[in-house]
Order: structure tokens, then C-alpha cells, then sequence
């Protein structure tokens, strides 16, 4: 029975505790709390729990809200059309600043006008109960409203949308073009260290990095190019969906001035060393949260022989974009059943194979989230490292500990599970394969076309057949293909019925889906498509697919790998992109261009 005294204590507790989202010593904890505080605070529990106990903000104030009958608002931002977004604009825009100030500090946001009752505001707030909401309502000069919940995931989405943060780099860096200007003759024999420092040392090339490094987060950029191409033009470019767009061009300086930018902002780099490969990293906090940045550095050759260039790549890892549910991931059917089945084996290898790019380490961390708990110790070696895994070990590369010392080293770390980056030669395989041979579950990956084929490369390593066979839970290829724009993509009416044959499709079959084709319009910068998705072709190893990989003679039979697969239920890469083109997400050309026929 629940203490009758609580609950006439605190109703937001008492409810909390009723549905089990709160325990009993984190309530008293939370009410002692509440009467030490200071009596200017004036906290209720809700906000005590979200504030002191790190509870998750929604969670708490949707039971608030149901719980004092406060309305919900629905306000996906991508969800809400257009016209409602420019009334919202509108409405904001015509404020005072205080008032928009007001709003911003108290998460709120004057959502829309009663279609029903006249002059009455809608305000929705990420915490309906806050007592400051009736004096905005005052500054606003309301006649009548109403206060409604919205969760604050979807009000920090929706601000995003009405007044994106700006980039103060960028600004300044519009404020001041003239800064950019060599001021040295381009004909000079040697690049004058001096005249370089000088150029370097201009405010506007540092804000020109920055402003690429935050808006690159911003626009959910992978991958940030900088590459010279000329003595006196450089060109920074943004991977977007796999895409490179030319995003800035950089004239009438140095290349090796905006090289030396990044190189002295980054750690790990010698700015004067520019004939060898180099890595180094930066980490920024960018609208709250820490970003990483992976700096790779290149030696190119370039057009003039005076000028020592240098390419760089710069990728974003931000830990927000870390799927931690399976169900994002994509996988369905046949694909999804093996995955799971794989990763709840107590041992085993699952493989994870693709160019680089095709989200394999997304989907191997997603993995890990599956089987991470504090009964087990999980290790992961990689190099480098690019998310952290919470509930992990994972270990650190260096001079003194290089990718294969750390992979042997973990043999006598008492491991249950095993992240290995990549198996790179026939050491780093053998050492994986006996980690899954002698009990513990080991994830790693290859770089291969599809899935039949890592069996292969895994044979050519010098792996025996019957180590491959017993060892390996699932392999799985994985492509990453651009999804339709869901604003501009339009309903094929007409299938042409000589393209549909070329890719060996049944036209009647096809014509009962809804399927669709890109246009392109502002949201999608025109391309027809806006982001990404995965793909996949999973070989699952059942006992008839272990028995062909033991028959192997001096080469694996990758034909009779892929007859047996399609036996079992495999889809290949092309067949797995056509059924989400049946329901709507991409385009054949998409699928086509991406895959290669079986």
C-alpha cells in the first residue's frame, strides 16, 4: 500500500510513484529537496527531479500534464506544414525583444490562435505548471489563453526551425571579406614563412574554420573537405548524404595560410610538417553539446611546384547521431531476425562488411547498446576510436600500444564481448577468430562488396574453412542509399515498362505499390533527396551454409555461398533497396546506382 501521507504530500509524487517511474527513496529524497529549498526557487517536484535527479524531461511532465489536465500539443517541427511554420515565425517576430527573451528563458512558444474562440492564444510550454507563463501572457497582451504542454524534444525542434541559432563565425567572417586579401606578391619564388604568419594570423581565417566546423555540425555534415586548388584558392566542401557540395571557396590567399589554420587549432599536428600524412583531433561545444572532430591530414601534389599542398578531412563525430535502437537501424525481415538471433548468442563472430562510409560502425555500436550491461565486460579496440560507448572499456591506441599488441593484449583482459575495429590482415583475423571460438562474442569488420565475398577474403587471408564456418554467427553487407525528400518527392503514375524489364522486375507485380520519384525543391537543396538510409544483405550461418563453406577446396564457391543464402531467405544489397523503394523511401535509380546485380 502507498503512504496516504505522500500522497496528500505531493500529487506529482504520489503519481509518479503509482506508475513505477519513481521509486520510493528517490520521492522522499525528492520532498526532502523540495522543503530545503530556497524559498526563492519555489520548485515543485517535477522540476526537483528533472533538475537535481537527472530524470528525463518528457517523461516527467507528460504525467504532470495529464496530471492537471494541461492539453498536449502535437508540434513535430518537419511534421507541421509550411503555413503554420511562417504563422508561427510571424507571431514571434512581431513581439518585443523582451518578450522574446521571455519566451526563449522560459521554453515557451505561442503556438497558434483558437480556430474556435477568437483572440485566445495558444501558448505551449515545456512546463505548463511554470508560474511565469501568465505574465508573458500579460506582455503579449492576450485577451484570453490557454496554456498547453508540449514536450521539450519537439520545442527545441521547433525552435530550430522558427530562429535557427546563427553562426557567429560566419557572420564575422561577412563583417570582414577584406581581411582575406593576400597582401604579398604571388609570384615569388619560395612560399616567405613571414608573409604566411602574417596571413595565418588574420581573425578571418580563423572564423572561416570555425564558421565550417559549426555549420558542418549544424547541417548534420559527415565529413569536412578543405582542399587547395591553386596558389591562391582553396575550396572547403561539406559531405552531405554521401554528396560532396562545394560550400565555401576561398580566394586570394595562401592554401598553405587556411592548412595552417586548422593544423594550429587541431591537437596532434605539426603545422610545419608538410610532406608526411597526419591525424590529429579538435573538440568544440557547439550549441551545448561537445563535438569531436577527426583531422586527417594528406601531402598532394599541386600545379605549382613552389607550393607545398596539403589536403584535409575532417570528420564530424558527433555522439548524438549514435543509434542505440535497433529499430532505426533499418532491418526488417530475414535481415532483422538474424541480427538479433547473432548478437544474443553467447559467442560467436557477427561481421559487419562495406566501403568505407556505409555506416558499418554505426551499426556495430547500435549492436553493442543490444548486449552492454554491468554483468559483462566489453572491450573494443579501434583505431581510432570515433564514439564513445557507454558500459565499455575501450582502449587506447598509441606509440606503446599499437592496433595488434592491443588485440592480443585482450586475450588475457578476462573479455565477454569484443569490439575489433577492422581485421585488417591474417594476425588481427586469427586473433578474432579464436576470441569467438573460445566463448566470447566478437564483433569486427571488412572491407568487402557484399556479404559471400568476406568469406572469401577471410579464406585468401588464410583462415582454414572449417575456423570461418563454426566461428562466424552472421556476416552482414550493409550500403548507405539517399532517402526521397519527403516534401517535393512525387507519385510515379506510369512505370516504364522497358526499365522494369532491364532490372528483371515483374511491371504487374510493381504496379500495385505506391512508389515514388525525386524532383527537388529548397528543403533538399534541389537533389530530390534528404538523408540517408541503410541497406543490408545478411548470410546468416545456418548448418547447410556451414557444410558448403567446410566443402571448400582451394577457393570458396561464392556462387554456391549466394544459391544457399537466397535458399535460407537472403535478400542481396539490390533486392533489399527495391522493398524500400515498395514502400515509398527511395528511388530505383537510387537503389540501382548504389548496388551492383547479383
Amino acid at each position: 500500500m502507498f503512504d496516504t501521507t505522500l500522497e496528500a504530500s505531493d500529487k506529482i509524487g504520489f503519481t509518479l510513484l503509482r506508475k513505477g517511474i519513481i521509486d520510493i527513496q528517490t520521492l522522499e529524497k525528492a520532498l526532502a529537496t523540495k522543503s530545503n529549498d530556497n524559498g526563492k526557487l519555489k520548485r515543485n517536484l517535477a522540476q526537483i527531479l528533472v533538475d537535481d535527479f537527472g530524470f528525463n524531461h518528457d517523461v516527467i511532465f507528460k504525467e504532470v500534464a495529464s496530471l492537471y489536465a494541461f492539453r498536449e500539443v502535437e508540434a513535430h517541427g518537419e511534421a507541421l506544414p509550411p503555413e503554420r511554420i511562417d504563422e508561427i515565425k510571424r507571431l514571434v517576430k512581431s513581439l518585443p525583444e523582451n518578450v522574446q527573451k521571455q519566451l526563449s528563458e522560459q521554453s515557451v512558444i505561442p503556438f497558434m490562435y483558437d480556430t474556435k474562440i477568437k483572440d485566445k492564444l495558444i501558448l505551449a510550454a515545456v512546463d505548463p505548471t511554470n508560474k511565469k507563463i501568465s505574465k508573458i501572457a500579460f506582455d503579449m497582451k492576450a485577451k484570453k489563453y490557454e496554456v498547453t504542454y508540449i514536450k521539450k524534444s519537439e520545442y527545441e525542434k521547433l525552435v530550430q526551425i522558427i530562429t535557427p541559432p546563427q553562426n557567429e563565425f560566419l557572420l564575422n567572417l561577412q563583417d570582414a571579406p577584406q581581411e582575406l586579401v593576400s597582401d604579398f606578391a604571388q609570384e615569388e619564388a619560395s612560399l616567405d614563412e613571414e608573409a604566411l604568419e602574417a596571413e595565418i594570423n588574420k581573425s578571418a581565417l580563423i572564423n572561416l574554420i570555425e564558421a565550417a566546423l559549426v555549420e558542418g555540425t549544424r547541417k548534420g555534415v559527415s565529413d569536412i573537405h578543405i582542399v587547395p586548388m591553386s596558389a591562391s584558392r582553396t575550396d572547403i566542401m561539406f559531405r552531405i548524404d554521401g554528396n560532396l557540395q562545394i560550400w565555401y571557396t576561398q580566394d586570394n590567399t595562401f592554401p598553405e595560410a587556411v592548412i595552417a589554420v586548422v593544423k594550429d587549432r587541431s591537437r596532434g599536428l605539426d603545422r610545419f610538417e608538410r610532406e608526411k600524412a597526419q591525424d590529429g583531433f579538435i573538440q568544440r561545444e557547439i550549441d551545448g553539446h561537445i563535438i569531436r572532430f577527426r583531422v586527417s591530414v594528406l601531402p598532394m601534389v599541386g600545379t605549382e611546384l613552389k607550393n607545398k599542398f596539403e589536403s584535409i578531412v575532417i570528420r564530424i563525430l558527433d555522439d548524438r547521431k549514435v543509434i542505440t535502437d535497433l529499430n532505426k537501424l533499418g532491418l526488417t525481415g530475414y535481415a532483422r531476425d538474424s541480427f538479433e538471433n547473432s548478437i544474443r548468442k553467447p559467442q560467436g563472430m557477427v561481421i559487419l562488411t562495406g566501403p568505407t562510409g556505409s555506416g558499418k560502425s554505426t551499426t556495430l555500436v547500435a549492436a553493442l547498446y543490444q548486449v552492454i550491461d554491468p554483468t559483462v565486460n566489453v572491450l573494443t579496440v579501434e583505431d581510432p576510436v570515433e564514439y564513445v560507448i557507454r558500459g565499455s572499456r575501450q582502449l587506447k591506441i598509441g606509440n606503446k600500444m599499437n592496433f595488434e599488441q592491443a588485440i592480443r593484449a585482450i586475450l588475457r583482459h578476462d573479455p565477454d564481448i569484443v569490439l575489433v575495429g577492422e581485421m585488417r590482415d591474417k594476425e588481427t583475423a586469427e586473433v578474432a577468430i579464436k576470441l569467438a571460438n573460445t566463448g566470447h562474442l566478437t564483433f569486427s569488420t571488412l572491407h568487402t562488396n557484399d556479404a559471400p565475398s568476406a568469406v572469401a577474403r577471410l579464406f585468401k587471408m588464410g583462415i582454414e574453412p572449417f575456423l570461418i564456418a563454426y566461428a562466424i554467427n552472421l556476416i552482414v553487407a550493409q550500403r548507405l542509399i539517399r532517402r526521397l525528400c519527403p516534401d517535393c518527392k512525387k507519385r510515379i503514375t506510369t512505370l516504364d515498362e522497358a526499365y522494369m524489364k532491364s532490372l528483371e522486375l515483374d511491371v504487374e507485380e510493381w504496379k500495385t505499390y505506391e512508389l515514388y520519384e525525386p524532383v527537388g525543391c529548397p528543403k533538399c537543396s534541389n537533389s530530390g533527396y534528404k538523408g540517408r538510409l541503410a541497406i543490408h544483405e545478411a548470410l546468416y550461418f545456418t548448418k547447410e551454409l556451414r557444410r558448403v563453406i567446410v566443402e571448400s577446396g582451394e577457393e570458396v564457391n561464392e556462387e554456391r555461398l549466394r544459391g544457399q543464402a537466397k535458399k535460407d531467405g537472403t535478400l542481396n544489397l539490390r533486392e533489399s533497396g527495391f522493398e524500400k523503394v515498395k514502400i515509398g523511401l527511395t528511388s530505383f535509380e537510387e537503389v540501382v546506382s548504389s548496388t551492383m546485380e547479383d
